[in-house]
């Protein structure tokens, strides 16, 4: 049963399809608190596209593709903060080394490695996400809360080896569902790993970003506690 509340939140994503990329951005931005970060889902799209966020006054854009990221990076503005929000390999991990702002998804302590290695290298810090997997789905990515564990004692104990990545937050994706229900007890799980996880503080360990919620389901996710959305066809429009 689709309630009131789900109804209003499919006209208001269907009212932004008929509007500039501009037009979407504020408007989205004006539902958003102060709090919340967005981050511009602009895979597949343009530079020209980018560029009329730019100028709205974007500056933090999310991509998937490797490559996608490193061609966009080089021609556009330098000042604008690059989010990898795919499944990274670690083999490509160098390819965004030198100038990503924060990787999402990292979901193993093979990959963890590799994006300390590839800062070192370029003498950088990367901030990362840790992805925990809370959908029911199999085919999303991510760790559980054993494994999650493992990689906090190794972390936090190996501050020498792994100096060149800071662990800034968790994030996760929710079921594809109409179900809010479902979505919301996901999130919420979420929050809680988040809020028993934040209680940990090592130089390269301090958790400020939760990041759940998209498109379909960002204001619910704000509700449980986000602090950070990854929204792409509101802004853009429909792949």
């Amino acid at each position: 049963m689709i309630t009131v509340k789900v109804k209003k939140q499919r006209e208001f994503r269907n009212s932004l399809f008929n509007m500039s990329i501009a037009q979407n951005l504020l408007k989205i931005k004006s539902t958003l608190p102060d709090h919340v970060t967005l981050v511009a889902v602009s895979k597949t799209k343009p530079v020209s596209d980018l560029m009329e966020a730019y100028d709205a006054g974007q500056r933090i854009f999310g991509e998937n593709y490797v490559q996608e990221l490193v061609e966009k990076q080089q021609e556009l503005p330098k000042d604008i903060q690059w989010h990898f929000i795919g499944h990274l390999q670690s083999r490509k991990v160098k390819l965004i080394a030198p100038f990503v702002s924060l990787i999402h998804g990292v979901d193993s302590m093979k990959l963890l490695e590799e994006i300390n290695k590839q800062a070192l290298k370029n003498h950088r810090i990367i901030d990362c996400l840790l992805q925990i997997h809370i959908a029911e789905e199999e085919t999303k990515f991510g760790l559980n809360e054993n494994e999650l564990n493992e990689i906090l004692h190794f972390v936090q104990n190996d501050k020498e080896g792994m100096k060149n990545i800071r662990i800034v937050g968790l994030m996760g994706m929710a079921t594809f569902t109409d179900n809010q229900q479902q979505i919301k007890k996901e999130f919420t799980h979420l929050k809680s790993i988040f809020d028993k996880t934040n209680q940990l503080l090592t130089p390269n360990f301090q958790l400020q970003t939760l990041s759940m919620g998209m498109s379909g389901d960002y204001p619910l996710a704000i509700e449980c506690g986000s602090t950070m959305v990854r929204i792409g066809s509101s802004i853009f429009g429909r792949r």
